[in-house]
């Protein structure tokens, strides 16, 4: 295009658009392109110099925009308040008791104060006490403030409902004592409760100007605990571990041994034990002893109750029948590990008679009288250690050695089944057990080797009463209300 004469020429040119086409396949270049890359992926190549030149730029950047840092950064510190800035101050703030606690205002007294002749003192109290023993009840409420008038009042309603003797030691006394006249005289007694009984409680409250009593029954659950269990390698831990407590353990175990020898249960053995059992709608639980004792899921089965007759407890079996031993039961709960007769000593390393047998038991497992007897020795006795020694009667006699602790004393008399002592490794022994021996006529015999059982069959109305019974034992869900006990 021509602009003028001989003027130079100028092509006038349009700007034209990129296709559609161009601007996208321009699109996911631009997107592809990373300004941070990870600096952690293809290191050494050059989008990972490009990433770290990014970052060293940012980083001068930074540097360079900080300030500097030998020149303080100055603030404005406010002046310490003094005179009558400092007491305004001082009257708004609240400083501890350990410090001084100078503040607040301090004013003289004005004609509106008035001096008190008397510290004023609550019109009601209410505390608590704890009780040492049931007769000490009424010591409890005199040092607690109540009046003797009171207190003795308070006795002779308690007693219409429960023994004072019979009140648990540990209970709690809940106290409301009322307004007295002055101070010399003692607190009127308003309200007084307490748990009496597991299956009662009393309150004994002001009703007009004397106090009377309340008692408000508990109501109680006494469905028993039934617990089974497969034995495995230790009854006595299997038990525990399935809930059962460690008394009721004890007893399965020594009414169980009266019949069949405990070592040797295969470990499919199941025990079934049946426990008494209260509990109280407030949440409270007692245990109490064993109510009966099975043995299943193997060639021994076992089902023993308890029955009295004739003042006597015995244990019978499924069918009513009952075996009264006349020599000796199992001492401890274990297995035998070494046999009566010769033997080469583990300790002296020569052959020589062993005159009892020994019983594989744990540290601290109880060991029991064989028989009713009286103790001869209870101490020290050379290589047994610990010794027990039981005069039975009728030239038979039995010794307990390598105990941990002896619960008996010279002279004493002992049933059959009760705990003289616990399982140790004093003496001359190689670990924990019980060295049990026999004597007949002041001769060692094989404790394996005696035995005398009577028998005694029910019939007619008491072996219903019986078989009755045992069933309604038997019915006892398993696991009902099973919990561990803390001992």
């Amino acid at each position: 295009m021509d602009l003028g004469g001989g003027g130079t020429s100028v092509l006038a040119r349009r700007s034209v658009p990129a296709s559609p086409s161009t601007a996208i396949a321009l699109r996911p270049r631009a997107f592809d392109f990373d300004l941070a890359p990870d600096l952690g992926a293809r290191i050494g190549s050059l989008t990972w110099f490009r990433g770290a030149a990014t970052c060293l730029g940012l980083c001068t950047l930074t540097w360079l925009l900080a300030p500097g840092l030998e020149n303080p950064i100055y603030g404005t510190v406010p002046a310490p308040l003094k005179g009558a800035e400092w007491d305004a101050a001082r009257a708004q703030a609240i400083r501890p008791l350990g410090q001084g606690a100078t503040t607040g205002y301090r004013v003289a007294a004005t004609r509106l104060v008035a001096p008190l002749a008397d510290t004023p003192e609550r019109p009601i109290l209410e505390s608590t006490a704890k009780l040492a023993s049931g007769d000490a009840l009424l010591g409890v409420l005199q040092r607690s403030g109540v009046g003797q008038a009171d207190a003795a009042r308070v006795g002779a309603l308690v007693t219409q409902a429960v023994a004072l003797g019979e009140i648990q030691p540990g209970t709690l006394l809940d106290m409301t004592l009322g307004r007295r006249p002055d101070k010399a005289q003692p607190r009127p007694l308003e309200k007084l409760a307490f748990r009496a009984k597991f299956d009662l409680k009393l309150e004994v409250a002001r009703n007009g100007g004397g106090l009377a009593l309340k008692q408000i029954p508990i109501a109680i659950d006494h469905t028993p605990l039934r617990i089974q269990g497969a034995i495995g390698s230790s009854l006595y831990r299997s038990a525990r571990a399935a809930g059962a407590p460690a008394k009721a353990v004890e007893a399965y175990i020594k009414t169980l041994a009266s019949r069949v020898p405990v070592s040797g249960l295969d470990s499919g053995c199941k025990f079934d034990m049946v426990v008494g059992q209260a509990r109280a709608e407030t949440g409270e639980v007692q245990l109490g002893s064993l109510m009966f004792a099975g043995l299943s899921g193997c060639s021994k089965k076992v089902q023993l109750l308890p029955w009295q007759s004739g003042g006597k407890t015995e244990w019978l079996d499924g069918l009513g029948r009952g075996t009264s031993t006349g020599t000796m039961a199992m001492p401890a709960p274990g297995r035998f590990s070494s046999a009566f007769g010769m033997r080469r000593h583990p300790i002296l390393g020569y052959v020589r008679m062993h005159r009892g047998v020994d019983i594989a038991a744990p540290w601290g497992a109880p060991v029991f009288a064989a028989s009713d007897g009286t103790v001869q020795i209870a101490g020290r006795s050379s290589g047994y250690g610990n010794f027990i020694k039981l005069n039975h009667g009728n030239g038979f006699g039995t010794g307990y050695g390598h105990l941990s602790r002896i619960l008996v004393r010279s002279g004493q008399h002992v049933r059959k089944g009760q705990q003289i002592g616990a399982v140790g490794n004093t003496g001359l022994s190689t670990g924990p057990h019980l060295h049990y021996e026999m004597y007949k006529n002041g001769a060692a015999v094989n404790p394996r080797s005696v035995s005398f059982n009577s028998m005694r069959q029910l019939s007619g109305e008491d072996l219903g009463a019986f078989k009755a019974k045992l069933n309604q034992l038997l019915a006892v869900p398993i696991g009902h209300g099973a919990q561990r006990d803390e001992d």
